[in-house]
């Protein structure tokens, strides 16, 4: 059986559509897997005229009815979208909620193994905002349509692997929220979700302030919070180490050293993924029922429905949950 991923269509008035059909008759994903989009038929076949690609709309009831084959995108059809009134690059309310709509479906198909893995596309919070959907974005949606307490997001590019101890945060209140109890609860979910993808060996937590503080010389949250952390991950068998200088410390993973970094605030770890290959940064969504993955990249409203979207990232994201999907479904 053939590994299959599921794919909400995404935001109709961004990208989303766009790098759908341009995925789909990528040869890599074609050699990999089976793809199935909850979308809109019209939106889908607009998008495959304007990307000019040689491609089959075939909508479909469930996953069984699909025709897995070269040339055939099978499409769950929602129908949640008013062509007449449909304008790109607008945030509409319309859209909002047919995003969110796709996005339900994808987990529902997930959570009745129905499917192996969820690869999503762009969403715009604006949208959702005038779709009256309350959630700022997919993590959120996911972690409560999934019933999961606090979804782990980790970034993959290259050979570096890259977790977050705080996300959508200032960085004044991400740094109150470096505790010793928090950094070693991430330490242990980050090796779980690691071993649940069938990564083993060694992680490094990442310094937070210059050369992680020069022991107490400037910024003491490495010596009172991270530091002990560390040590009692140690002593309870994690094989953890650190605090590593945040100037070094992804360097060194991608070099192998490690086999992913704890970076300790939003920006640390995204600048240096996206520095190192913006397209290509995936983030994966874990210690959820199951495994999703995604572009990094927003709706683009200033060039959607111009067919110039690079898919890169798309095509990057479906081969990670290809590449992750059967391990685990293994473990989990």
């Amino acid at each position: 059986m053939r590994t299959k991923i599921a794919i909400p269509m995404g935001d109709p008035a961004g990208v989303g559509p766009e790098i759908v059909v341009k995925t789909a008759v990528s040869k890599e994903i074609l050699d990999l897997c089976d793809l199935v989009v909850i979308g809109n038929k019209k939106v889908l076949e607009k998008a495959t005229k304007i990307c000019q690609v040689d491609l089959k709309i075939h909508t479909i009831k469930n996953i069984e009815e699909g025709k897995y084959e070269k040339g055939i995108l099978n499409v769950i059809d929602l129908e949640n979208v008013d062509m007449n009134t449909l304008e790109y690059g607008q945030v509409q309310g319309m859209c909002g909620k047919a995003a969110f709509e796709y996005i339900k479906k994808c987990v529902e198909l997930a959570m009745e193994y129905k499917v192996d893995a969820i690869a999503t596309t762009p969403i715009n919070k604006e949208s959702l905002r005038a779709g009256n959907v309350n959630y700022i974005g997919h993590t959120e949606i996911l972690g409560d349509l999934s019933n999961s307490r606090d979804p782990l997001t980790m970034f993959e590019v290259d050979n570096m692997r890259v977790f977050f101890l705080t996300r959508h945060m200032s960085l004044r209140k991400a740094c109150d929220a470096i505790t010793k109890e928090r950094v070693l609860e991430y330490i242990e979910r980050c090796t779980k979700a690691l071993k649940q993808l069938g990564v083993t060996g060694k992680m490094a937590v990442a310094g937070l302030n210059p050369h992680s503080g020069e022991h107490g010389l400037f910024g003491n949250e490495e010596v009172k919070e991270i530091t002990p952390a560390i040590e009692e991950a140690q002593k309870l068998g994690y094989d953890v180490v650190g605090p590593i200088g945040a100037d070094s410390v992804f360097h060194q993973a991608l070099q192998g050293k490690y086999v992913a970094v704890l970076s300790l605030y939003h920006d640390q770890g995204h600048i240096a993924t996206k520095t190192y290959d913006f397209e290509r940064t995936i983030a994966i969504t874990l210690d959820m029922p199951f495994l999703r993955t995604s572009v990094d990249h927003g709706t683009a409203f200033d060039i959607a429905g111009k067919g110039i979207v690079s898919a890169i990232s798309m095509i990057e994201a479906v081969k990670l949950a290809a590449k992750y999907a059967p391990n685990f479904k293994n473990i989990k």
